[in-house]
């Protein structure tokens, strides 16, 4: 199998169209087209369904891309084996993470293994939302969760739990909740992705609705109006253990009842033949994380 043309079959997943994909790889249509052929000819099936208008995956695509994906993990890792050493990180490292914790963490940490490897590149696709790593032919995706290791290949990097906190302007004025009968009665900044606020009482998982003046569709929203004396808002550690520290605000611990904790993960297609710069991206990123003291 022509490894060219298993990546041209990404790249035309990740572009949308074979037009696209002709556009980034400097080529024209027609030879995607007829490279496209060859490969479906090879693995005796269709890989898209096509038509003037319109280009989505065939059921026996879908279950290609994560094959694909491996396949040019592989070749890459075996190219690095042999050219990266003694010369440091190669390559096009592609990473994905959500965007409180790619600007706070991620950034400086792929800046330092820049800054020691010329050789390598990034590229960081910052996002709230969950990103296909597969479609979008991504190395990893940085993820606060709480997941189970069985739930994808993953592997925790640190603990991220969920934090209450306020300003202490707001603290001064309305006062500290002290149970979680108390917090439902401040006002709360929610944020669009959380309909609820999770805590454990006694041993059981609760999940308390909570009301206030201002709901937003970002973490970055969220703490600025949190920073601004609006109300309680409920956050992860790395998205305010600045604030914290610098004591802009506040951690609000209750008696009775606790944030459920999360995990910062990594997520990744496959495990086998790992590209060099993608386990030294893990390490670094894992030290970073490591080195944050939690409260």
């Amino acid at each position: 199998m022509d490894f060219a043309d298993v990546a041209l079959f990404r790249s035309i997943v990740t572009a949308g169209s074979l037009s696209a994909a002709a556009r980034e790889m400097g080529t024209t249509p027609m030879l995607v087209s007829r490279r496209l052929a060859a490969l479906e000819a090879e693995l005796g099936a269709r890989l898209f369904h096509r038509t003037t208008r319109s280009l989505s995956l065939t059921p026996e695509g879908e279950a290609f891309l994560p094959h694909a994906a491996a396949l040019i993990t592989a070749r890459d890792s075996a190219f690095e084996s042999v050219s990266s050493a003694g010369s440091g990180l190669s390559g096009v490292l592609k990473v994905t993470a959500p965007n409180v914790i790619g600007h706070a963490v991620i950034v400086p940490v792929v800046a330092g293994l820049i800054a020691d490897n010329p050789a390598l590149r990034v590229n960081l696709v910052l996002s709230d939302d969950r990103v296909d790593i597969a479609s979008m032919g991504l190395d990893v995706a940085i993820r606060v969760a709480p997941m189970k290791p069985s739930d994808m290949i993953a592997t925790r990097l640190a603990d991220n739990p969920y934090i209450l906190c306020a300003s202490p302007a707001y603290i001064a004025r309305f006062g500290e909740p002290a149970t979680l009968g108390d917090l439902v009665s401040h006002p709360c900044i929610k944020l669009h992705a959380m309909e609820t606020w999770p805590f454990v009482r006694g041993g059981e998982l609760e999940q308390i609705r909570i009301a206030g003046p201002l709901s937003a569709s970002t973490v970055d929203a969220v703490r600025a109006a949190c920073l601004a004396g609006v109300g309680v808002a409920m956050m992860t550690y790395w998205d305010v253990y600045e604030q914290i520290e610098r004591g802009d605000l506040k951690r609000i611990v209750l008696a009775d009842a606790a944030p459920v904790e999360l995990g910062i993960w990594a997520v990744f297609l496959t495990r086998a033949q790992m590209p060099v710069r993608v386990r030294a991206f893990i390490d670094a990123l894992r030290k970073r994380l490591l080195a944050g003291t939690l409260p």
